[in-house]
């Protein structure tokens, strides 16, 4: 026979136990200063979003009055119209539903009054919003899932641990805005037509735009560059032949790409580069001196017969290079002040002593104690080079 558990065992948690999960379900265990400061992040985002759309649409001369109804009227379109038509009606019967008062239709005898119908408007209002809310997540849901899986596949586009290269060390890291990034960075061999001729490709490189777009014409811009470079010609012959083909597909020179293409032959310590309208990379002299790449020419994308440069410079013990994209420099903090080139600068002299990893580090916790809490705006990506 069966042994009946103790009355305990059957007994439900406290209720203030079950609160206290259920909280900490619905906040996936964050405090209120956080949950407060995710929302205006989002709450800023939404605004951007639809601030864009009115402020297209803003007549000029307006009286303070007209501009206020303006403003309203374009709100509303603005998120009205980012619904499908089907959800655009459900929501305008369920706006209807919740301003007007609950009615119903009753029939009257002689001596008594029937209440055939009587409808609750606000109850269908609440239902229909409900309805809304459930198909808008739904599509979340499903975009966030997809989201996933492309960042997915942009991390496996992207180099992993660092190699061995002779006479460098190197350290690299991205830091997406969205779920996927327009920011690339690469390092991988170039074989040459002996041994002696090998070489090792360092790219860094910033599609314009962000999120879905730019994402996919980062994974364009990799395809071509490895496919590109096994072919033995010359690191200004490369870029052009991929800036012709990225300018096939470029909507006429909006969709560019900013990128700095070097290559680095490990035999005489020396780097060729080609700067295609990217951030100026920094190179730090052991010395302390600062010199600028900034030889190339026009972003790829946006001139199919642009012609491009290249220079070269060698590297002593010692030699820091910098590559950067421009989130790092540009990110902001509460004050919405820059981080700008003058801190970066200031971290790589303080840690000239350490290594690429311990310099990236350094380097990235610098960046998150600046920034605090404000929201990231922009990818950020950053290539170490020291000489050894």
């Amino acid at each position: 026979m069966a042994t009946a558990l103790p009355p305990a065992t059957l007994q439900r948690p406290p209720l203030k136990v079950r609160m206290h999960n259920f909280w900490r379900r619905v906040t996936e265990g964050l405090e209120l200063t956080q949950l407060w400061s995710q929302f205006r992040t989002e709450a800023r985002a939404s605004y951007r979003l639809y601030s864009r759309d009115v402020a297209a649409k803003m007549p000029v001369d307006l009286s303070r009055r007209g501009h206020r109804l303006h403003i309203v009227k374009e709100f509303f379109w603005a998120v009205l119209e980012k619904l499908s038509p089907a959800r655009r009606v459900l929501l305008l019967a369920a706006l209807v539903m919740l301003v007007f008062p609950s009615s119903g239709f009753s029939y009257r005898g002689q001596d008594h009054e029937f209440h055939i119908l009587e409808f609750d408007l606000h109850f269908w209002g609440g239902l229909l919003m409900f309805v809304l809310l459930m198909l808008e997540i739904a599509d979340r849901v499903v975009m966030k899932r997809d989201l996933q899986i492309a960042r997915e596949i942009q991390t496996w586009l992207l180099p992993g641990a660092p190699p061995q290269i002779p006479g460098i060390s190197v350290a690299y890291a991205t830091r997406p805005a969205n779920t996927v990034a327009g920011d690339y960075y690469d390092v991988f061999p170039r074989p040459g037509r002996t041994n002696e001729e090998n070489r090792v490709m360092l790219a860094v490189a910033d599609v314009a735009g962000k999120s879905i777009p730019a994402a996919m014409l980062m994974a364009t811009f990799q395809a071509s560059l490895k496919t590109l470079s096994t072919a033995r010609v010359a690191l200004p012959e490369l870029v052009a032949n991929m800036n012709k083909y990225a300018c096939s597909n470029s909507q006429g020179g909006l969709r560019f790409t900013t990128a700095f293409l070097s290559e680095y032959d490990p035999a005489r310590r020396v780097f060729t580069y080609i700067n295609a309208g990217h951030n100026n990379p920094i190179l730090r002299r052991s010395n302390g001196l600062i010199e600028r790449l900034d030889v190339g020419g026009l972003p790829i994308g946006i001139q199919s017969e642009a012609k491009y440069e290249s220079a070269s410079v060698a590297l002593a013990p010692g030699d820091w290079l910098i590559i950067f994209t421009d989130g790092l420099v540009e990110a902001e903090n509460v004050h919405q002040d820059e981080y700008g080139e003058p801190r970066l600068l200031g971290a790589i002299a303080a840690g000239a002593a350490s290594t690429p990893a311990e310099m990236l580090d350094r380097l990235m916790a610098e960046l998150d104690l600046f920034v605090g809490n404000t929201p990231q705006h922009d990818d950020v990506t950053c290539l170490l080079v020291k000489a050894e």
